[in-house]
């Protein structure tokens, strides 16, 4: 029986992933690279930063300044004040939840919580927030996954992921969690064998089939 859901952020909870690559596409300027942010989003998705800034590096052979993370975190905060929205349906499925929730993130806790403090989102969650840099443990692995069950009080297999990322689903699967993939623009049409949702709230319907299965 599914009683814990175990959301990631960005691009799953908040519509936040566009904002952050164009974080990147704003500081890159400085180093005489021009890239999109949208095509950004499609290559990095999901991705851990500090892998993503490697890549970049060599891609464009660079080397980031050392404080390249923190001014660009910055301007990301920045961004998120001004554009940042809830992705589309998860408050009203929130409010209607009757089941335990939480946040496992790639992100840090710090930025985890101001995504859900701008968007109204904070209150559904309060301190249940699980970040990979408190564990140094990142997507695909699924520690992250395990760790927010555990400390939740779940068996794995109460647990269901919800995800917008390939190392996403990869770290549900990992963990042996029900898994779904939430696509709201069909972006991912080349990842097999997930349940897809397009609206949070269709996952009733997927938490219902599984539980009545069982």
């Amino acid at each position: 029986m599914i009683k814990c859901l175990i959301f990631d952020c960005d691009g799953t909870l908040v519509d936040s992933e566009f904002l952050c690559n164009l974080g990147l596409e704003i500081k890159l300027r400085d180093y005489g690279i021009e890239t999109s942010a949208k095509a950004m989003t499609e290559k990095y998705r999901g991705g851990k930063l500090a892998d993503i800034l490697k890549a970049i590096e060599e891609e464009h052979s660079i080397l980031l300044k050392e404080n390249f993370v923190s001014d660009y975190r910055e301007l990301v905060e920045k961004l998120f004040e001004k554009e940042l929205t809830p992705c589309k349906g998860v408050t009203d499925f929130l409010d209607h939840n009757i089941f335990s929730v939480c946040v496992a993130s790639s992100g840090p806790i710090s930025k985890i919580n101001k995504a859900l403090e701008i968007t109204g989102l904070k209150k559904y969650f309060n301190d249940n927030i699980f970040s990979s840099y408190e564990i140094d443990s990142w997507k695909p692995n699924p520690e992250i996954f395990l760790h927010a069950a555990k400390t939740m009080g779940f068996l794995q297999h109460e647990c269901l992921v919800i995800e917008d990322s390939m190392t996403g689903i990869e770290a549900g699967f990992a963990a042996e969690m029900k898994t779904v993939l939430f696509d709201p623009m069909s972006l991912h049409y080349n990842i097999k064998e997930v349940d897809r949702i397009e609206e949070m709230n269709q996952l009733k319907d997927i938490i219902s089939a599984h539980n009545n299965y069982q």
